[in-house]
């Protein structure tokens, strides 16, 4: 998922690419949210509506056998359809929190994958996923079965996937749109590299094992929320702002909720200057106190963390100014930590199939 500005890889940095850059400037900009508090806020009244009303109640957390069971409001937009392959679409109106405005390719036109290779950078084959992400209008892309595709050099993703030992991409000519190749270094071997891109929502994705960053944020990229997703075995889990020295990070605004960081973890969400509203995720951590430590910071980077379940026993840093406190009409209580086991409980890719809810 990556919409390039200065310099992601881009060995020549030539005037398509400056002109794509000030493009996506111009987006993060307009994407900012600035009441932030207001995202928030909504989020956490779907969040209690959906504990209240919802089939989120059932408690037993063992391994579920039973009819469809969603457990957050994400999922409980479009998960218990059974007709979820003809609407597929549906999708599109369920983000929650920061990347809400996300739609993708809701407007436009279904794209089939139904070839794995990825043999030709410069011009990839019809049916690859590469020749999807590279057209100039919005695609739907689904595939046509299970399949494996080993990307010989960086290129986006796409929902549902189960990513696990991404290595860093070779380098060399890439072709990056329609109408547009150039001459791109070796990639660091990131998850999903999200760099200077606007509108993103990750979600039901389970991810192990990568050569850098499982997620990683950089360069100003804003609007995105990372939702349901599994984490395991990884170092450095999330990096979300690379660089102190970088101005455009302070407008970065991301929602990072019902999430499930999982065994095998080290370091998970560092954050340098955006806004981050973490709801409702579950965190495991190693024997290591200093991997146990969570920080808040005050501004100009605002941590908000609600709803978190922290198993063995975690500690909290403030750094900065105090948060100010939310005493005034509207302002939903905290619910306690226990429900945030059942509300990741389907984090991580899901086993779809075609007639049944999923």
């Amino acid at each position: 998922m990556q919409t390039s500005t200065p310099k992601a890889g881009i060995a020549n940095f030539d005037e398509y690419w400056k002109k794509r850059a000030e493009e996506a400037k111009e987006a993060s900009r307009e994407a900012y949210e600035p009441n932030p508090e207001k995202v928030a806020e909504h989020f956490n009244y779907e969040v209690h509506k959906s504990l209240e009303g919802g089939n989120s109640t059932r408690r037993n957390l063992g391994k579920y056998k039973g009819p469809c069971l969603a457990t957050n409001p994400i999922d409980q937009c479009w998960r218990c359809d059974k007709n979820w392959a003809k609407n597929r679409k549906k999708l599109g109106g369920c983000a929650l929190g920061f990347g809400r405005k996300t739609i993708g390719g809701m407007h436009g036109k279904y794209y089939r994958v139904t070839d794995p290779s990825d043999n030709d950078m410069v011009n990839p084959k019809p049916g690859t996923l590469r020749y999807g992400v590279i057209q100039d209008e919005p695609l739907w892309i689904i595939f046509a079965h299970d399949m494996a595709i080993s990307l010989i050099c960086e290129k986006c993703d796409h929902p549902w996937i189960h990513i696990h030992g991404a290595k860093a991409g070779n380098g060399g000519m890439i072709r990056d749109s329609v109408d547009h190749y150039g001459f791109r270094s070796r990639s660091d071997g990131d998850g999903i590299s999200i760099f200077g891109s606007t509108d993103i929502w990750i979600d039901h994705i389970s991810m192990s094992n990568c050569e850098d960053g499982l997620i990683d944020a950089v360069m100003g990229s804003n609007a995105i929320t990372i939702s349901n997703c599994h984490f395991t075995k990884h170092n450095d889990v999330m990096l979300l702002g690379a660089s102190d020295s970088y101005s455009g990070d302070s407008v970065m605004q991301i929602t990072v909720a019902f999430n499930h960081f999982g065994r095998g973890l080290v370091q998970r969400m560092r954050g340098q200057h955006p806004t981050i509203i973490s709801q409702g995720n579950r965190f495991i951590a190693p024997s290591d106190p200093a991997c146990k430590e969570l920080k808040v910071c005050g501004s100009p980077g605002i941590g908000d963390q609600r709803g978190i379940c922290c198993s063995t026993e975690p500690s909290f840093v403030q750094s900065g100014n105090a948060i100010k406190t939310m005493n005034k009409p509207g302002v939903i209580n905290a619910k306690p930590g226990g429900h945030v086991s059942m509300l990741t409980r389907f984090s991580g890719a899901l086993d779809c199939v075609r007639g049944r809810p999923c």
